[in-house]
């Protein structure tokens, strides 16, 4: 997905981040100067679905506004990259299995 906030602020003439800061914070989503910093200049890592109700509100946007498809970026597990179906010439790698909880397996 790629975020498309700042274009979508544009098209509403909201030009600063404080200008939106100031109109979410009016409809009652408090944003830290960092974080706003964070959703206006880059990808957020995380964002409350509560969060995105608020920021459509106050711009007057649908969801796929702000978040845009981009389905050629997601692979398969083990489909092969440009880059490693040039260099693959050998077997695939043995699988090690892991527990989750980060704690070594018993001996076998």
């Amino acid at each position: 997905m790629r975020w498309n906030l700042r274009l979508t602020a544009a098209n509403k003439n909201i030009w600063k981040a404080s200008e939106l800061q100031r109109g979410l914070a009016e409809h009652g989503l408090v944003i830290s100067a960092g974080k706003m910093s964070g959703l206006w200049s880059g990808q957020p890592v995380s964002l409350k679905l509560e969060d995105l109700d608020v920021i459509c509100v106050v711009l007057g946007c649908e969801i796929g506004d702000l978040l845009i498809p981009e389905p050629d970026k997601v692979r398969r597990p083990g489909e092969a990259t440009g880059q490693q179906a040039a260099g693959a010439s050998g077997p695939a790698p043995a699988v090690v299995p892991r527990r989750r909880d980060g704690r070594s397996l018993p001996p076998m």
